[in-house]
């Protein structure tokens, strides 16, 4: 089978791209590498069963004669998380909607495509737990921006939606803007944690444990079209306090929690899985493990250069 995957010198695509070519799927990466990340996939070249081509996800010269090459489409490309949208919200726009409406538009019906949607799509839901029925109120342009992706290619695809939690863990495109990796990032090099509103929730999922989820997606795709999923796991709900006492088990730091300010970040849901888990799928790494290996490589992580999105 062969996979088109735009943004796959990302975060998540870095790591899903050895995955794909360790089970002999062709894979073809469409990124136009704006956060100076090719040396993520430099090692793949060697193998015949990898193409990549510079390009962006929203020019349709270049998607439109491409798309129907492929079987199977994954739709990662997007300027992620609020403080990259807010900083640039007419791009943040351009790439999360027009890219989604271009791809769903030129897909025929027999590809088929895994979009890759967020958590944040829930935005602030309280006393009560996110199942892919609950309403959607995202409080972000991010969030705002992936729900109506979303919905674009539910609407006119047979499209599998996944609504992925808040990603952490190691990856070939790090990033120190996600909020474990963030918070290891500081007990390690700043030794502080200034906290504010630590009850906040939020359910998180290794990078490992994302890409896999779309490759289930892809063999099982049958009975898993034209859905949405949560995707992430029951045990690694966690609000930002339980998250902080983890990483001092591990690492010597100063924890305050800050009675007076607020975070930016206003996201505080819980998020239910049974119906990913009824489908086949559950995720296997803790946050536990993703503390670990974040803390093991931080003397290879050169923290203060290029591994944030803003």
């Amino acid at each position: 089978m062969k996979i088109l995957i735009t943004g796959g010198a990302g975060y998540v695509g870095s790591v899903l791209v050895p995955q794909l070519l360790e089970k002999n799927y062709k894979v073809c990466v469409v990124d136009n590498l704006m956060y100076d990340n090719g040396h993520t996939l430099i090692h793949h070249f060697k193998n015949p069963k990898f193409k990549f081509i510079k390009g962006d996800a929203r020019d349709k010269s270049l998607i439109e004669p491409l798309i129907h090459n492929f079987e199977f489409v994954i739709h990662l490309a997007a300027i992620v998380g609020f403080p990259a949208c807010r900083k640039n919200p007419d791009l943040a726009t351009s790439v999360n909607v027009d890219s989604s409406r271009l791809i769903s538009s030129l897909l025929s019906k027999d590809q088929g495509t895994i979009y890759a949607s967020t958590g944040s799509n829930y935005g602030i839901i309280e006393n009560q737990i996110c199942t892919e029925d609950t309403p959607l109120n995202p409080i972000s342009l991010y969030g705002r921006t992936k729900t109506e992706a979303e919905n674009i290619f539910l609407n006119e695809n047979e499209a599998v939606a996944y609504r992925f939690a808040t990603a952490f863990g190691l990856s070939p495109r790090m990033r120190l803007d996600l909020l474990i990796n963030d918070f290891v990032y500081q007990a390690i090099n700043n030794k502080l944690l200034v906290m504010f509103e630590k009850s906040f929730k939020r359910t998180f999922i290794h990078v490992d444990d994302m890409a896999k989820s779309i490759i289930y997606g892809i063999e099982n795709y049958d009975s898993m079209k034209n859905n949405t999923f949560n995707v992430g796991g029951d045990f690694n709900n966690f609000n930002k306090e339980e998250i902080a006492l983890m990483i001092k088990d591990r690492v010597d730091y100063y924890l305050h929690f800050a009675e007076i300010g607020e975070d930016e970040d206003k996201r505080n849901y819980e998020v239910s899985y049974e119906k990913i888990n009824k489908a086949g799928f559950s995720i296997s790494k803790t946050v536990q493990d993703g503390i670990k290996e974040l803390i093991d490589a931080a003397p290879a992580l050169d923290i203060r250069s290029k591994y944030k999105n803003v």
